[in-house]
């Protein structure tokens, strides 16, 4: 199937972007958000892919194709004041594990490129530690939906929001929203499809406050708020996500925490050990509820697309 919806001007745009946040609808209809790569097919499709360790969004997928995808965050592009884009599609996520790059050379060719780093995973010790993350689902998006919005405008001196009171920094996620200048909003419309924006979410006694104007076409409901962020080779990666209720408030929407996700960022040697070890013991547990055994990576194909040599 061949999709025009993305032309070139925005096709553009869109492959500037280093990651976007993708939000695929969780069993309970939660929208959940997580920063991930692109890769824009010639067919107008969204390449999109997952490990074994965070196979959730995959699964997500199966149950529910409804998925969107924001591309808000340049950093690493090189553009200033890059235009948002917003797309709303539906995704397929084949049962099928890619132990290599396949139809995929174009994006692992990227991605090798633009996080340089990563190559390290191809050498001893690496490859012992790391072959989970070459173990993918690919996650085909086709777009029904593409909106162009403009970059999140930068607040004036005036428009700061006051300081949180002592009760609002008990909120889950409270200092993750204080130490960000802002936050994908992940939420439903009325049709119960999920929606990105990206906003400034400030803390209340209630809950994280949200401009009306922000939220054009989304109701109350389950909800979850995404901060991360990167620098310009993807390294020092930081991702959490905050979960809860949406609820109308007058002129503003109220988003009440219940739960962080937090999978990664903290920075220490120690974090960095645990979430090695919970990504081998995920991607065990797939292959386990599956009956299969842990695959073999094609590390030769991967080797030779990550030479310095190949890159586009």
């Amino acid at each position: 199937m061949t999709t025009t919806l993305i032309d070139l001007e925005v096709g553009a745009i869109i492959d500037a972007y280093r990651t976007c946040e993708f939000v695929t609808l969780g069993a309970d209809g939660t929208p959940l958000t997580w920063p991930t790569a692109a890769w824009r097919q010639p067919d107008g499709t969204l390449l999109v892919t997952t490990s074994l360790a965070f196979a959730q969004k995959a699964l997500n997928v199966r149950r529910d194709g409804r998925v969107a995808l924001l591309f808000s965050d340049p950093t690493g592009s090189g553009r200033i004041d890059t235009p948002q884009v917003f797309v709303s599609g539906t995704a397929t996520c084949p049962d099928e594990i890619r132990t290599g790059p396949d139809e995929a050379a174009d994006y692992w060719r990227m991605l090798f490129e633009r996080q340089p780093h990563s190559r390290n995973y191809l050498r001893a010790p690496g490859r012992w530690l790391m072959d989970w993350y070459y173990l993918r689902l690919f996650i085909t998006v086709t777009p029904t939906q593409v909106e162009v919005r403009p970059p999140l405008a930068k607040l004036t001196a005036a428009e700061q929001p006051a300081p949180a009171t002592p009760a609002a920094t008990d909120l889950p996620g409270a200092d993750l929203i204080a130490r960000f200048p802002s936050a994908v909003l992940g939420a439903r419309d009325a049709s119960g499809a999920p929606l990105l924006v990206r906003t400034r979410p400030w803390a209340t006694t209630d809950g994280f406050a949200i401009a009306m104007e922000a939220t054009d076409g989304i109701v109350p409901g389950e909800a979850s708020l995404l901060v991360h962020r990167h620098d310009d080779q993807l390294n020092a990666m930081h991702n959490a996500l905050i979960r809860g209720e949406l609820r109308a408030d007058g002129d503003r929407w109220t988003m009440v925490p219940r739960k962080v996700v937090e999978p990664a960022g903290s920075g220490r040697i120690s974090d960095a050990f645990r979430t090695l070890r919970a990504a081998r013991r995920s991607t065990a547990r797939y292959l386990k509820r599956r009956g299969l055994a842990r695959p073999r990576v094609q590390w030769d194909q991967f080797q030779t697309l990550a030479t310095p040599e190949n890159d586009a």
